[in-house]
């Protein structure tokens, strides 16, 4: 269990797993929400497809939105899209998906080349910066939250990953800070190869899933590409929603992340609600939960500390719970 207090929502549309760069696996962050009494969780790891069977501990096999309905919970199953070579923190959730889509399983391939390739550059350069980086010592080879030794594989390596690693060697004082410490630094900062988000949403929809932008004001206030004008943030998801995005998160925990502004989170609920509203069919919210309580960080997003209420995750997700579900024949375990 988190040491979370009550949720103040009781759909939490946006958490992590170990499957990116999350630090509860996806049978204990069903069991947390459980816990914790909330209606509706989303599982929206990065860049990859979401755990649609979950191994549990009697060797069996269950499908993960069938136990999360035994404990009481709706899941709805996702995936962040790390979207704009250039653009930090454009992040598009698609819910519902075809996960056995070429295009989706085409795109996560990329995706893993991608980052692989660009992380082991951002090791290299931060050790000629002075902050020395090993890539098989300090990154692929890493302590699990429980104090194990372990190994990950290149293509599961998240920026995160680098940013704790550079937090624990005092580099910075928070992984946040190390994330600040990268991005403002042009020499640092590695551009990796991601999906237009313009063509995210495409594929999203050829997948026969909805597509939510994710936190838009951690995206610049003013937006920056090679070869293109400059732009407004408005302007910039103004293209994106006339590309045909489905939805937008108004609630969101910005004051627990990286975010460069000076709003509240709920100033910001309430300039996105003003934009936005009406402009898209849907409207979301999540925490961006990744038990980071795990590993020791004071910082932590909860789950449920930001996202729906029932009502309004009736309105915007009904139907995307059942779609790419990915359910199967399977025993469902009774409840603990």
């Amino acid at each position: 269990m988190t040491s979370n207090p009550s949720p103040r929502f009781p759909c939490d549309m946006h958490s992590h797993t170990v499957r990116s760069d999350g630090n509860d696996t996806p049978q204990e962050l069903i069991d947390n929400a459980a816990g914790l009494g909330l209606y509706a969780l989303g599982i929206t790891d990065h860049d990859i497809t979401p755990p649609l069977v979950l191994d549990l501990a009697d060797g069996q096999q269950v499908s993960s939105v069938e136990y999360a309905a035994g404990r009481g919970v709706q899941l709805v199953l996702g995936y962040e899209f790390s979207c704009d070579t250039w653009v930090d923190d454009v992040h598009i959730c698609g819910y519902g998906l075809d996960w056995n889509h070429p295009d989706v399983l085409a795109e996560v391939a990329a995706a893993e080349r991608s980052k692989s390739r660009a992380y082991e550059e951002l090791c290299q350069r931060l050790t000629e910066a002075g902050m020395t980086m090993d890539w098989e010592r300090d990154i692929l080879h890493y302590t699990r939250p429980d104090g194990q030794s372990a190994v990950r594989s290149p293509e599961d390596v998240q920026r995160k990953h680098i940013f704790e690693a550079m937090a624990a060697q005092g580099y910075a004082p928070t992984w946040s800070d190390a994330k600040i410490l990268v991005r403002d630094n042009p020499r640092l900062n590695v551009q990796r190869r991601k999906i237009d988000p313009c063509e995210a949403i495409a594929l999203i929809h050829r997948c026969g899933g909805v597509a939510v932008l994710a936190h838009p004001h951690l995206i610049d206030a003013v937006v920056q590409v090679p070869d293109r004008p400059t732009r407004t943030r408005d302007e910039y998801i103004d293209e994106l929603v006339a590309a045909g995005l489905d939805g937008i998160e108004v609630r969101y925990s910005y004051d627990k992340t990286t975010y460069k502004g000076t709003l509240t989170p709920e100033e910001i609920e309430a300039e996105v609600r003003r934009r936005y509203a009406g402009r898209v069919r849907m409207l979301s919210g999540g925490s961006d939960y990744h038990a980071d309580h795990k590993k020791g960080a004071k910082k932590v997003r909860t789950l449920g500390e930001r996202g729906l209420t029932v009502a309004e995750f009736e309105e915007a997700f009904a139907g995307v719970a059942a779609q790419g579900s990915g359910l199967q024949n399977s025993i469902l375990p009774a409840p603990p």
